[in-house]
This record gives structure tokens, C-alpha cells and sequence, in this order.
């Protein structure tokens, strides 16, 4: 609740700092901006507002109320009840960035382990803590990139199969960097196997970006590429599902120098665009080139177990200027989570959900496939996104499940204007096989229309 200054308390500190009245203090700003007339609505009680609030809550549809086939980077995964329990005590809920790192031994504690567990699910060396989302985790590594060349290799290549909005952030952190290209994701065909971004690496080339599985759930195989990318001297980027990886091979068997992703799967619900997580995972060797927290395991004098922020010298506190990067904020309560979720699953258990999530889109890309009208697009091995070829626009297919209570998948036109009546269905383990069964038996309605 909001509670405003009283005339004391204004009079008070207009005393502290030297000021007869408000007026005086605002002086020096051009009298025309100052207090302005705001035109508000009448004031309501506490209660009316209360009740208004409730439906403006009640008109809007979730998960919760609908079955949902949409994914496209932000998925509906089951999130155990503890996770919540856990990050709504106190000392986690409120806490901000580890600023006196030696007086936060909770929160270093929980970013060490958060580390340790991502280093450990991407097979990678090194994991920092962290970046607001999978978009901007991805922007980072091309930063890193080419600050690991020193400038001297300006190219970038970027599979068109990495979700759009990361390579859309991308082109805005370096847009400001003289005779920086991206390329690939503009001249390569979308649908076609990662080798075909061979031809375009060269001596110019400081990265290529790939995803595993792909925007559209489409998994391959990189030690082909990467082996190329690395003789030419370039660095490889993965983009993963981490999901995926409870039953995929990790990108460290890839030799990928830098691993990155969307840590949403991991415990974090849906919401309004966030907030989300920034998984960036990388090889030993790089370690001072990595933006954002590294939190390092440690004894005191007594030798007892403590945990520091390491390298902290390379941004925000000191020599600032030859930092890669500057993230100021920390996806602290994010990334415990993503701890509290991978602990509470193990391996065993995350290897069950992915299964679950790729059985059930295989079950659902079977029966899709039989309606008339309706087929899977490729053949290619994917975990659980599809692509499905319709027989009418996306938006009126869309239209009529949701009339049906069903939240229907991505349409592809929407970011690749070549695929025409195309959606991406997501399918993860909160999709029964009576959910799938709904979903086809309103798509075999369609069909018949």
C-alpha cells in the first residue's frame, strides 16, 4: 500500500536539504514543466479499485485455462511447488546483486551452484550468472566474440534457424560497431541442414551461431560445421533447449566454444515477456573475456568454506574500460530457480520430462499427420516442436481452437514470409495424450470444413 509524505515529514527534509518549500526546490526547473495538470480518472476506494483489477485479471487467458501448443522460445513446463516456497523467503526475494560479495554468502552460494549445475548440463567449463534472457545471453557471446579477436575479424554467422527475436537483439547491441556484418540468416533457406552456412566462413569470420534443437525443433548434428568453423579460425555458438539436453547429447561434445540459451524451462513460469534467464556457458580459456558474474568457491583463514566473486576487476568495479561487457543487474532470483528445479529433478528426473516432451510430439505429429489437409513439413529428427503444413491461414486455424479452449501454435509467416500456413506446435510432459487427442480431433473439424 502507498503511503504518502505528511506535511511533517515533507517539512522535514525540505530542512535537510536547504530548501524553504517545494516550490523553491523545483525552482531551477522552466516553470511551464512544473506541476502540470494530470488529467486522472475520479479516485476510487481500495476496494473498487481491488475489484476492477480482479477483471482486468479474469479476462485474460493462461495456461491454466487453456491447452497450449505454442512455444517458439517460451514453453509450458510442470514447475514444482517448492521452487516457490523457496525464492519467496526473504532473504532471496529481496535480495539485488552481490555488491558486498563478501557479506552475501547465501546469494554467492546460490550462484555458485547455479553455475556448476548449467557448466554441468552443457558440458562446458565455465558458467556465469547472468543475463536477462536467452536473447541477450546470445547478443553477449558475439560480443565476447569479437572482443576475443580484438576487432580484427568483423563477421558473424548466424544460422536463420536461431529464434528471431535473438537475432533481431543481436543487430541491436552492434549496430554501433564499425564494419560488423551478420550474415546467413538473410541469404540461407531456413529449412536447410547446417553445413549449407559453410560455404560463407572464412579468415573474416570471429563466430557462427547455431541452435540445438533449432527455432523450429529440428535437431542436428554441428561436429561437421564447428570442426570447419574452428580450422578457419573461428569461434561456434550453440543456442540450446536446455530441456533438451536431459536427453540429447551436451554441445560440449560438439567442441561449441560458447553455449547459450533460455533458462524459462527451468522452473520459470509464463509470463508478460519475463522476467527470464540468460544461460551462458563457455570454455575455460575464455573466462576473462565473460560479461556478467563468476562466482569461485574458496576457504577463509580458519579454513572454512567460503564463496567470492571472481576477475571482478573486468567490469563495474574497477578498469572498467577494457571490459567486454557491463551487465549491471543479476538474474539472481531466476537462476536459484533454475538451481532449485535441476536439483529437484536430478538427472534422472530431467531425462524423464524431456522424454515425456518428445514421445508426446512424436504421438502428436502421427495423429496431426493423418488429417486430411494436414501434414509434419520435414522429416527431420526434432524434440518437441514440429513444424505443420495447414490448409488454411494460421490466424483462423488459431480462431477456432481457441473457441475450443486450445491455444494453438506459432505461425511461421509471421517471421519467415515463405512459410505460408505454417505452424510450430510445441508439445512438453504438461500435454496429456487426451489434450493431443482434443487438438486433432478440432483440427479433423477443420478439415472437413
Amino acid at each position: 500500500m502507498f503511503t504518502p509524505h505528511t506535511s511533517p515529514e515533507r517539512k522535514e527534509m525540505l530542512q535537510a536539504v536547504g530548501s524553504p518549500s517545494l516550490e523553491e526546490l523545483f525552482k531551477a526547473v522552466p516553470e511551464k514543466f512544473r506541476f502540470p495538470k494530470i488529467d486522472l480518472p475520479p479516485q476510487k476506494t481500495e476496494m473498487e479499485i481491488s475489484a476492477e483489477m480482479s477483471e482486468l485479471a479474469y479476462a485474460n487467458e493462461s495456461t491454466r485455462d487453456l491447452i497450449s501448443f505454442l512455444g517458439a522460445g517460451a514453453y509450458n513446463h510442470y514447475i514444482p511447488s517448492a521452487i516457490d516456497a523457496l525464492v519467496h523467503r526473504g532473504e532471496f526475494f529481496t535480495a539485488y546483486t552481490p555488491y558486498q560479495p563478501e557479506v552475501s554468502q547465501g546469494t554467492l552460494q546460490a550462484i555458485f551452484e547455479y553455475q556448476s549445475l548449467i557448466a554441468n548440463l552443457t558440458g562446458m567449463e565455465v558458467c556465469n550468472a547472468s543475463h536477462y534472457d536467452g536473447a541477450t545471453s546470445t547478443a553477449e557471446a558475439v560480443i565476447m566474440a569479437h572482443s576475443h579477436f580484438r576487432g580484427k575479424r568483423n563477421k558473424v554467422i548466424v544460422s536463420p534457424a536461431v529464434h528471431p527475436h535473438y537475432r533481431e537483439t543481436i543487430r541491436t547491441y552492434m549496430q554501433g560497431v564499425e564494419d560488423f556484418s551478420l550474415i546467413g540468416d538473410s541469404t540461407i533457406d531456413p529449412l536447410a541442414p547446417p553445413d549449407s552456412l559453410i560455404e560463407l566462413i572464412d579468415e573474416n569470420t570471429c563466430l557462427v551461431i547455431v541452435s540445438y534443437p533449432d527455432f523450429f525443433g529440428n535437431i542436428y548434428d554441428y561436429a561437421h560445421l564447428s570442426k570447419t568453423a574452428h580450422a578457419k579460425g573461428a569461434l561456434v555458438a550453440v543456442v540450446i533447449n536446455p530441456i533438451a539436453l536431459g536427453m540429447l547429447k551436451p554441445p560440449s561434445a560438439f567442441d561449441a566454444d560458447i553455449v547459450v540459451g533460455e533458462g524459462q524451462p527451468l522452473g520459470i513460469p509464463l509470463s508478460l515477456g519475463g522476467p527470464y534467464l540468460g544461460l551462458f556457458a563457455t570454455k575455460k580459456e575464455f573466462i576473462r573475456k565473460v560479461a556478467g558474474r563468476l562466482v569461485g568457491e574458496t576457504v577463509d583463514q580458519d579454513g572454512k568454506r567460503g564463496y567470492v566473486l571472481t576477475l571482478t576487476a573486468r567490469e563495474q568495479h574497477i578498469r572498467r574500460e577494457k571490459a567486454t561487457s557491463n551487465i549491471c543487474s543479476n538474474q539472481g532470483l531466476m537462476a536459484l530457480s533454475s538451481s532449485i528445479y535441476l536439483s529437484l529433478l536430478g538427472k534422472q528426473g530431467l531425462r524423464q520430462v524431456a522424454e515425456l516432451c518428445y514421445q508426446n510430439a512424436h504421438y502428436a505429429a502421427r495423429e496431426i499427420a493423418l488429417i486430411p489437409g494436414f501434414s509434419v513439413c520435414m522429416d527431420t529428427p526434432f524434440f518437441h516442436e514440429f513444424m505443420v503444413c495447414c490448409p488454411k491461414p494460421i490466424d483462423e486455424i488459431n480462431a477456432h481452437l481457441l473457441e475450443h479452449g486450445i491455444l494453438g501454435g506459432y505461425d511461421l509467416e509471421t517471421d519467415y514470409p515463405s512459410m505460408k500456413n505454417t505452424m510450430l506446435v510445441a508439445v512438453t510432459e504438461m500435454n496429456t495424450k487426451e489434450d493431443i487427442d482434443i487438438l486433432v480431433d478440432v483440427l479433423k473439424e477443420m478439415s472437413n470444413d
